[in-house]
């Protein structure tokens, strides 16, 4: 994939290793290591660009978005940069979490998202008539075209199917490649490493996929046969009402790779979202129809839960220190995430615990 030219080194890559720094009152090492800064905007400018791949085999259009560094930025240059692809949610688009895909990008990764399937294929759109058989029918078959999706964008991104059209353009490192997703996405991202061996890390913002799924919530498996540790980061809302954290502590448990997870208080499924309080009014505002017409009243008012800003703050971060241990191999990441991870997020106002099973 070809991109806007710009940097790779940005702060926490793999260098000589720094000291361990201050030790917390419970004796783990602090997570506030000296010189890498996760939850801050980084040092790149962003561009962002829209783009489309057609895929002639399904008979579909994907409109695309990726986020990269702009060109002229302060970095190295002319390196490949890892390659991030985020997956949005059940009635999301591409667009959904363009904060945290931003973050990404001005910290030196190539980021794309796509409209999935679902919402680019008229055949898989609800009719006003639709039978419950039907019904089923289509779920099946949005369920299953998530997987395709993601190894046909990977594959179109990868041969240079989004490159812009100029002669400065840096690569995406296809030995560098991490997945994100919310929700729907969320299951996606833990069930692509099922047929796809390039994935090398994954980030499930409130995943779906437990055994026992809420009612109106869909029917989503995963059989964890990935074969190899693909390092995992959870993150969860404390009160989310449609993906309960017990659903989240399954999968987390199921998972046979490096894994950790982080819950995030006062927060519902919305709080991973760009918009969090229009997303989460509007969908209180809502009337859904069958087995989900609970969920609604079901919900706090966006005025008792965790601020959006906080939300924020605690995805980006987190995200962002999990891709750099991983895809970076960044030694300060690493100390970060195994140091005290809930003071350094008290320390900027978020509310949030380490699952104590990591």
């Amino acid at each position: 994939m070809a991109v806007s030219r710009s940097g790779t080194s940005v702060p926490g890559d793999v260098g000589s290793p720094r000291p361990r720094g201050p030790v917390t009152a419970a004796g783990r090492p602090a997570a506030d290591v000296t010189g890498y800064a996760p939850f801050d905007a980084g040092p790149l400018r962003v561009a962002t660009r829209t783009f489309s791949a057609p895929d002639p085999a399904r008979d579909r259009v994907f409109p695309g978005e990726i986020w990269a560094p702009a060109a002229g930025g302060d970095g190295a240059g002319g390196a490949p940069l890892p390659l991030v692809i985020f997956c949005h949610g059940s009635g999301g688009h591409r667009k959904s979490a363009a904060y945290l895909c931003a973050h990404l990008a001005s910290h030196g990764y190539l980021v794309a998202a796509m409209d999935h399937s679902e919402v680019v294929a008229a055949r898989l759109a609800p009719a006003a008539d639709e039978t419950a058989g039907q019904r089923a029918a289509r779920i099946d078959a949005v369920i299953a075209g998530r997987v395709p999706d993601v190894r046909f964008l990977l594959d179109f991104l990868l041969a240079g199917g989004a490159a812009p059209d100029d002669d400065e353009s840096a690569q995406a490192d296809p030995e560098r490649v991490g997945l994100v997703g919310h929700s729907f996405g969320g299951w996606t991202v833990l069930a692509v490493p099922e047929a796809d061996d390039r994935v090398s890390a994954v980030v499930a913002l409130g995943p779906g996929g437990s055994s026992r799924p809420r009612p109106g919530i869909l029917p989503l498996t995963l059989t964890f046969a990935w074969g190899r540790d693909i390092p995992t980061l959870y993150l969860a809302a404390e009160d989310d009402v449609s993906i309960p954290l017990d659903g989240v502590s399954e999968l987390l448990d199921r998972t046979p790779a490096s894994k950790r997870m982080f819950v995030l208080r006062r927060a519902d499924h919305q709080h991973f979202l760009d918009d969090v309080a229009g997303q989460h009014e509007a969908l209180r505002a809502m009337a859904l129809p069958g087995d989900a017409a609970w969920i609604p009243a079901a919900m706090r008012p966006i005025a008792e839960l965790c601020p959006p800003a906080e939300a924020h703050d605690f995805v980006r971060g987190l995200t962002l220190a999990h891709l750099d241990a991983t895809l970076r191999q960044s030694e300060a990441a690493r100390r970060f995430l195994g140091g005290d991870v809930e003071a350094a997020l008290a320390a900027r106002g978020v509310a949030a615990f380490a699952h104590p099973e990591c």
